[in-house]
């Protein structure tokens, strides 16, 4: 009988952290961000749908944000002041991450393998639904940057801003509503959250 260790190897994710060349109160791993980027994903896809008329599915986008860090796994979570300080390193490691999405998917029996290319394999992700996913991965970072600055950690300071502005340049209506109207919540202590 065959051994397939995909499934073991995702278990994995709660060992890669992120943020790391930053000092964290508090260690995210790309499990704990990858939730957020799902749940963020299917309320923007939602968001679209209802107030935007648009006909896309929420739950694969949903599912698009659950493994859009998969490759992380192996190839661990690159700083992206390095990930992108370079055009030559920003196309490197993106071929790294496509022989990692590879390796990952090479896990799999063949009857599942299809199943899951288009969600580990960033070159088969649904294109109309990835923006969305971008967006969400990139709202998990400032809801991290606001956190850290809530507990009056600075070093997050320019994080913050510089995603903040990486997420108003999306120009994407769904966005702008969900910043608007369910953002502001993030900085309100529980007993405010009643």
């Amino acid at each position: 009988m065959a051994n397939y260790n995909f499934f073991a190897m995702l278990s994995r994710m709660k060992y890669i952290n992120r943020w790391g060349l930053m000092n964290n109160t508090r260690e995210e791993n790309i499990g704990e961000h990858s939730l957020d980027v799902a749940i963020f994903a299917h309320a923007l896809v939602c968001i679209a749908n209802k107030r935007f008329g648009e006909n896309l599915n929420a739950d694969r986008a949903a599912l698009m944000g659950l493994f859009h860090d998969a490759s992380e796994i192996i190839t661990g979570d690159l700083p992206t002041p390095i990930k992108y300080f370079d055009p030559k390193i920003k196309e490197a490691y993106k071929n790294i991450e496509h022989l990692s999405e590879q390796k990952l998917l090479s896990m799999l029996p063949d009857y599942l393998a299809d199943e899951y290319a288009p969600l580990v394999d960033s070159e088969l992700s649904d294109k109309k639904l990835h923006i969305y996913v971008k967006a969400a991965d990139k709202l998990s970072a400032l809801c991290k940057c606001r956190e850290e600055l809530k507990m009056g950690n600075v070093e997050f300071l320019k994080a913050e801003r510089s995603t903040l502005e990486s997420l108003n340049n999306m120009n994407l209506p769904a966005l702008n509503v969900f910043m608007e109207e369910f953002l502001p919540s993030f900085t309100l202590t529980l007993d405010e959250l009643d």
